[in-house]
């Protein structure tokens, strides 16, 4: 006859061998299988952090190309095509004229091709009261393009008060038409 404390150690091996086996078999494998899963989990999400930065770096960058391509429309305004030499010319002359300054020198020098624009030097010798070259620059400044004063000398006239000489080299710059 089976005793009852007989009973209860072989209830109690059963138990704990089913508890031993299910772990074994059931519970670590799925303890597994969920590391696994939340490993490949966190990878995605991770991809899919680095795909939120690249997507924001990239409307970033579609935004400051933007900018440039708006930047290079505004400087292009601003470059003439080199047919219209002539009418730049003809303002930097009426400026002077305008301002009372006498001109000397108009001479110009050789042109530099560059990649986007064409740079047109030329020698200039203004002869006149500083105040009205001083104007006349301030009027440069107010065109509509790009120019730049280089190699600007100014010499005062000893004979008449306030009378300057200024002798200097003005770029104007132009759309070059092979690009």
């Amino acid at each position: 006859m089976v005793t009852s404390g007989f009973r209860k150690i072989v209830f109690s091996a059963l138990l704990f061998g089913v508890t031993i086996v299910g772990y074994r078999y059931m519970i670590k494998p799925a303890n597994r299988n969920l590391a696994n899963t939340k490993g490949r989990l966190e990878t995605k999400l991770s991809q899919l952090s680095k795909f939120g930065q690249a997507a924001t770096a990239a409307e970033d960058l579609s935004k400051q190309l933007e900018e440039l391509e708006e930047a290079i429309k505004f400087f292009e305004n601003k470059l003439p095509p080199e047919s219209k030499i002539n009418e730049v010319l003809e303002q930097v002359t009426i400026i002077a004229q305008k301002q009372g300054l006498t001109s000397k020198t108009f001479r110009t020098l050789k042109k530099k091709d560059n990649s986007g624009y064409v740079e047109q030097p030329l020698r200039i010798e203004l002869v006149g009261n500083f105040s009205s070259f001083y104007s006349f620059l301030l009027e440069l400044e107010k065109l509509p393009r790009i120019i730049k004063i280089r190699e600007l000398i100014l010499d005062k006239k000893t004979i008449t008060e306030g009378q300057i000489s200024a002798d200097f080299i003005l770029s104007i710059f132009f759309q070059n038409k092979t690009v």
